[in-house]
């Protein structure tokens, strides 16, 4: 098999709006009721995915989910129409686009039977995303079909909170070589809540079927947590033998970079100092929720490897000490020589950056449902029906008119009928 990195990108779904519903996600909750604009929200997605086939990588998509939830709200015997503002809201949340949150993916590389696994999460700790896990684990079931390369879970009981890949990294010499998989979880966060408990990583290493002797749990600083990063890939990102973080990440730094240099002796710690970049800075610039990517071959080399690129939304531009810390970086001999900067706007002012919206899988993409992988050709179509059937703005009190449900219901069957996902209907 060529196994190689794929990032499916969750699409930004029709029903997107600012309900400032994430308490702890410092942006979600201080855009809450702001008029929000879904059909520019697709459309930046789709730009960032375009971007990614542009440096010659593997694309996927993830799709939005039937929106409103009306089995949700059934199951809290109320309607769209006599649920209170809260809930309703929360049954129109867009935040499955979010990927990252979508499973923890643990490659056939590291596993102990040799496929991929891949274990739904359960987002107990938000209402609003706590309903998603059986809409995304129907698209995981679908996407990775195949039973001689993929095992796709059950999430781990709601007794524990989990929030999927970001809070999870993995590090290794090359996508297709075992690695050593990073479990981030928290404890504290001062006067947010911790999302990822530390039982339900363990069960993910159980679940995915890692050897333990490669597998390390590291406890997210809590200095990190209440400064807003309410999931590790706030500020920290790893890709192949690279960790790049904030140097007030984790709680036990040096323990955690000790560990990682006597599995991984090629390891590349790329770490930005507080004095420069504080963690306030990282949190508003989303420096971290960057999708750090290797560059294809023939593209430039470091002594230990194929450099790397690193996809930053263009709020890291804008923010002039992280800008100025990053083209220092990218300008000297480290592994990261490339900025690449995307427009996802309307992402980033409900909360989520590049990173947030995608999953990573290493896999063969032969052995992936062609449906949800794709191309510049797919892309276009699917940008002219999100043209055609996307609302192009949604304000709070928009989410109490009948007639926008219907659209925003519309809107989805008619991309499953586009790229025949009907199935999911």
């Amino acid at each position: 098999m060529a196994l190689v990195e794929i990032n499916f990108d969750g699409l930004v779904g029709p029903s997107h709006n600012y309900a400032g519903l994430s308490f702890g996600n410092l942006a979600a909750t201080a855009n809450k009721g702001s008029t929000a604009y879904p059909r520019a929200a697709a459309l930046q997605g789709i730009g960032k995915m375009r971007h990614n086939l542009g440096l010659g990588l593997a694309q996927g998509i993830l799709l939005p989910h039937p929106r409103p939830n009306r089995a949700w709200l059934e199951s809290l015997a109320v309607s769209p129409e006599t649920a209170d503002e809260t809930l309703r809201a929360a049954a129109f949340s867009a935040s499955a686009m979010w990927a990252a949150n979508a499973a923890t993916v643990s490659p056939a590389p590291d596993t102990e039977d040799g496929r991929c696994h891949l274990t739904a999460a359960n987002l107990r700790t938000m209402a609003h995303r706590s309903h998603e896990w059986p809409a995304t684990l129907e698209q995981l079931r679908l996407a990775f079909a195949d039973d001689a390369h993929f095992a796709v879970h059950d999430p781990v009981p709601e007794t524990f909170g989990d929030e999927g890949a970001a809070n999870h990294m993995r590090l290794c010499t090359s996508h297709d070589a075992p690695g050593i998989e990073v479990f981030v979880y928290g404890v504290r966060g001062g006067a947010f809540p911790a999302r990822q408990h530390v039982e339900a990583s363990r069960a993910l290493a159980r679940l995915n079927r890692l050897d333990p002797a490669r597998t390390l749990f590291v406890a997210q600083s809590e200095a990190a947590i209440a400064a807003g990063a309410f999931h590790n890939d706030v500020v920290a990102v790893a890709n192949e033998r690279v960790l790049f973080a904030h140097e007030q990440a984790f709680e036990d730094k040096d323990g955690f970079y000790a560990d990682l240099r006597r599995l991984l002796p090629e390891v590349e710690i790329v770490e930005v100092p507080a004095a420069l970049v504080s963690l306030e800075e990282a949190v508003k610039s989303y420096l971290f929720n960057a999708q750090l990517v290797t560059l294809p071959e023939g593209g430039p080399s470091t002594s230990l490897g194929r450099a790397m690129a690193l996809v930053l939304p263009g709020e890291a531009r804008e923010t002039l000490r992280v800008w100025t810390w990053l083209e220092t970086m990218a300008a000297g001999n480290g592994p990261i020589r490339r900025l690449a900067v995307v427009d996802v706007r309307e992402s980033m002012a409900n909360g989520g950056g590049p990173a947030c919206l995608r999953l990573r899988v290493v896999a063969d993409p032969a052995t992936v449902d062609p449906r949800f992988l794709v191309d510049e050709e797919k892309l276009g179509r699917i940008a002219a029906l999100v043209e055609a059937f996307w609302p192009e703005r949604i304000a709070p009190e928009d989410l109490a008119d009948s007639a926008l449900w219907g659209r925003i219901e519309a809107a989805r069957a008619a991309l499953l009928s586009l790229l025949d996902l009907v199935e999911l209907a």
